[in-house]
């Protein structure tokens, strides 16, 4: 004879927490009704609730539902905005960009700063010298202007392979060296190591860049209807992230994706354990792409902000926005070739049904370089696979870090008895 099991009040009075939690961190602030709705609690519940919840610092009442409602069944319950911060970081070969945002998810304080490249080292004893100092002065910087003492997570992005096991961050190619210094000096202060300094995270969380601009498309940006895709990052370097079965394939290693120095026709040679020139990246990486928009006569669209010399980038956004004239037709049809080479073989090997073209020039090209890939996709491939353009405004990686950062934050308080 088998007996059920159920949950004891204490049990059931958390799981009832964290669903209301969740449901108040995805809507915004909700009134009771509201909250019994999304729940299924009876209105005493839903009123329990609430106050267990204020006793925990988590939820307060933020403002009132329409002008002419006023009493306690008009009062809109939120998440307490300063109860957590976090932070993201987005590494770039010269500079560092860094986003503060409160435990509801907005944005308080955002910087960019340019990081000297003093020292570059390939190997793992690279200590970043003065620049991880600099780039750390930066993060502190902006948690002063933002007010926060401590952040709960702080999620840094970066190029290069994150061993899964020890969050250790390597390289294939040669990476700035103040990438590592930076990392190290988090972790001091995330162990409390002496003389670490203040402003110690409760988590640090070191992501490869483009895993982390997979996470922003999929919740933020153009794939947050599948859970399956892969998304290739067309920039100076080339990349690739795997999100299968809605979670991050990151390898054994941490190097799934490094389609670099993926081997494929039309170059000089074949790649190496330390030069990804006769690979993938040397067809569609940004000096191919400036080479061919160079021989196509292709003039770039200099970048609100950017640099003022000629980028990759602004030869596809200039081509993309224009792509009726011949020579933009030539060069869009000849880069799409390329990537559709490199694209055809992730597919065959993993068949995603999906592809996101991000990066700065999956982004320049938007949806006619998408078209124009798929296009060219059709004739390599008997799979089925859609071709997406990257929609997530601004940095991608500053938008998935702070995405894992809210969602590590979120699951420990949230999950607190």
């Amino acid at each position: 004879m088998t007996r059920e099991r159920t949950a004891s009040p204490r049990t059931a009075g958390a799981i009832n927490d964290r669903i209301a939690l969740e449901l108040l961190a995805e809507r915004g602030p909700l009134t009771a009704g509201q909250l019994k709705e999304g729940t299924g609690l009876s209105r005493p519940s839903v009123s329990d609730l609430l106050e267990r919840l204020g006793k925990r610092g988590l939820v307060a009442v933020v403002g009132e539902s329409g002008a002419s409602r006023r009493g306690p069944n008009a009062r809109l319950y939120g998440l307490v905005a300063d109860r957590a911060h976090v932070v993201a970081l987005d590494a770039r070969t010269d500079r560092v960009a860094v986003a503060v945002a409160d435990l509801t998810g907005r944005t308080v304080h955002r910087a960019d700063h340019a990081v000297p490249d003093d020292t570059r080292d390939g190997g793992d004893g690279g200590d970043g010298g003065d620049g991880g100092k600099t780039a750390l002065a930066v993060v502190d910087g902006a948690l002063r202007a933002a007010g926060v003492t401590a952040p709960h997570t702080v999620v840094m992005g970066a190029p290069g392979l994150v061993d899964p096991a020890t969050g250790t961050l390597g390289g294939l190619l040669v990476l700035p060296a103040w990438h590592r210094g930076l990392a190290r000096l988090l972790r001091e202060r995330a162990e409390g190591r002496p003389g670490a300094g203040t402003g110690a995270p409760g988590h640090l969380v070191v992501e490869n860049e483009v895993n982390l601009a997979a996470v922003a498309e999929h919740r933020l940006g153009a794939v947050r209807d599948r859970d399956t895709f892969v998304l290739l990052w067309l920039g100076e370097g080339v990349g690739a992230s795997l999100f299968l079965d809605g979670a991050l394939r990151r390898g054994s290693s941490g190097g799934a994706g490094e389609i670099g120095f993926l081997p494929v026709p039309g170059t000089a040679g074949l790649p190496t354990a330390t030069d990804c020139g006769g690979g993938f990246h040397a067809l569609v990486g940004g000096a191919a792409v400036r080479e061919s928009a160079r021989r196509h006569g292709v003039v770039p669209t200099p970048p609100e902000g950017g640099p003022d010399h000629p980028t990759a980038e602004g030869a596809v956004a200039g081509a993309a926005a224009a792509p009726a004239h011949p020579a933009h037709r030539a060069f869009l049809g000849e880069l799409a070739e390329r990537v559709a080479v490199g694209v055809a073989a992730v597919v065959a090997v993993l068949d995603p049904g999906c592809v996101v073209l991000g990066g700065e020039g999956g982004r320049a090209g938007g949806p006619v370089l998408a078209e124009a890939v798929a296009a060219r996709l059709e004739g390599l491939t008997p799979l089925r696979t859609e071709v997406r353009a990257g929609t997530v405004t601004g940095s991608p990686v500053l938008g998935g870090g702070l995405v894992t950062a809210l969602d590590t934050a979120r699951r420990e308080l949230f999950t607190r008895g």
